[in-house]
C-alpha cells in the first residue's frame, strides 16, 4: 500500500471499489497509477463504480503458489470490464469454475480480507 494506491485500499475497507478517473480525458484507470496511460495526465481522482461487470477473461487455477489460497483449489481468478469502463482483477465465487464465461455479467462482492471478488450477476 502506497500513497498512491491507500484511497483504493481504504475503499475495500468500506467494502466499496472506486477507479482513478483522469480529470483530464475524462478516462477511467485501473490499477491505481501515477498518471493517465491515455492522455499522460497526473490529474487523477478517485471515483466509486457500480459494481456491475462482465469477464474479459480468465483463467482456473488448479495448482496454487500462493499458500494463502492452497488447498482452495480450484478457483477462478478474472479479468472483468466494469460497466464505467475500466477492468479490475479478481476471484469468481459462488459458482463452479466450469460455468464461468467471456462475457458473463458479475457483481461485485467482497471477502472477509476485504478484496474485491465477483459473483454471477
Amino acid at each position: 500500500m502506497t500513497g498512491e494506491t491507500s484511497p483504493y485500499w481504504d475503499a475495500c475497507r468500506r467494502h466499496e471499489l472506486v477507479v482513478q478517473a483522469c480529470t483530464a480525458c475524462g478516462g477511467r484507470v485501473h490499477p491505481p497509477a501515477g498518471e493517465c496511460p491515455r492522455c499522460g495526465s497526473a490529474g487523477l481522482s478517485f471515483a466509486p463504480v457500480s459494481g456491475e461487470a462482465v469477464v474479459h477473461t480468465f483463467t482456473v487455477v488448479h495448482r496454487s503458489f500462493v499458500p494463502a489460497f492452497q488447498g482452495r483449489e480450484p478457483y477462478v481468478l478474472a479479468w472483468v470490464d466494469l460497466r464505467e469502463g475500466a477492468r479490475a482483477f479478481g476471484r469468481i465465487v459462488d459458482c463452479a469454475p466450469e460455468r464461468v464465461r467471456v462475457g458473463m455479467p458479475v457483481r461485485l462482492t467482497f471477502d472477509q480480507d476485504d478484496l474485491p471478488q465477483w459473483r454471477p450477476a
